[in-house]
């Protein structure tokens, strides 16, 4: 087991970062204690063949930034789980610009003076955040989280010695059968042909991760049936690094901003454009122990 301490770049909320990922833990393959201040998960790593999944115990327990266990011995493995966990938690935001920039705000100015280290944390599998967001659209949370554990249980690959579950892959739900996938999930019949339909566009070639072309990714996952600008502008901020998304039909977001119309929300956020991400996690923390 290898020991890495990854350091955030600012201030950082330790809290608010791990209570976010309990809230959104997948039964089966991802794990939070919050009385020890952890979180595992898997992550891929690593080239062609020698590409693997590895066990990843962050803590966040400590005053010396996140404190990564992993049993990886490689160089350039542990330099690459490096930057995904880097990524995943926005490790690297540049915290003082967002403070500054919404000081003068009547809104974001206090909340993010009370909580400056709040970042955008998100998910190191695009595949996966995608497939789980889909799951989670109108139901609650923690029925989203059921459901994405029962997903697991059925369709995804233990792991000998980690003790966690792989999440299915999009070839593994590209080609299950609908009326399958459906009872062993609990969800309707449109929402497994929504959850096979995005499968096969991964498995065709889309890569839902930062750094690719956000207008090429939002067009083909609108072409998906049953994914609408909700869930993309969602996807934006989770898994595509999109740090001005806004999920403007957010529900919570609206309620926060005074029960607003989409449209409304939509106008209102464009005063804090190129920083909406933060804003977002910022007005979300305001009502919410964690983001939705």
């Amino acid at each position: 087991m290898t020991r890495l301490v990854v350091r955030p770049v600012g201030a950082y909320d330790r809290a608010h970062a791990l209570g976010l990922l309990a809230a959104h833990s997948i039964p089966g393959a991802e794990a939070t204690d919050l009385g020890a201040g952890s979180h595992s998960r898997l992550v891929e790593a690593g080239d062609g063949p020698a590409r693997a999944s590895y066990r990843v115990d962050l803590s966040f327990a400590g005053d010396e930034g996140v404190v990564v266990d992993v049993a990886a011995t490689d160089r350039g493995t542990l330099g690459e789980i490096e930057t995904i966990v880097r990524r995943w938690l926005d490790l690297d935001a540049d915290t003082d610009a967002v403070r500054d920039a919404f000081a003068a705000d009547p809104v974001l100015g206090p909340l993010v003076a009370a909580r400056p280290g709040i970042r955008v944390t998100g998910n190191p599998e695009g595949f996966e955040t995608a497939v789980v967001t889909v799951l989670g659209q109108q139901v609650s949370l923690a029925a989203a989280r059921t459901f994405s554990g029962r997903l697991v249980a059925a369709y995804g690959e233990p792991l000998d010695g980690t003790g966690l579950t792989r999440f299915p892959r999009a070839e593994v739900l590209a080609a299950a059968d609908v009326d399958d996938l459906r009872a062993a999930v609990g969800i309707t019949n449109s929402r497994a042909r929504t959850v096979q339909a995005l499968a096969r566009t991964v498995a065709d070639g889309l890569v839902i991760a930062p750094g690719g072309d956000l207008v090429d990714v939002r067009r083909r996952l609108l072409a998906v049936p049953g994914i609408g600008p909700w869930t993309t502008d969602y996807l934006a901020v989770r898994a595509l690094g999109d740090r001005d998304a806004w999920p403007a039909g957010d529900l919570v977001l609206r309620r926060v901003l005074g029960g607003l119309t989409t449209r409304q929300a939509e106008a209102a956020g464009a005063a804090w454009s190129p920083w909406r991400a933060y804003a977002l996690f910022h007005l979300w923390a305001a009502v919410l122990p964690t983001a939705p």
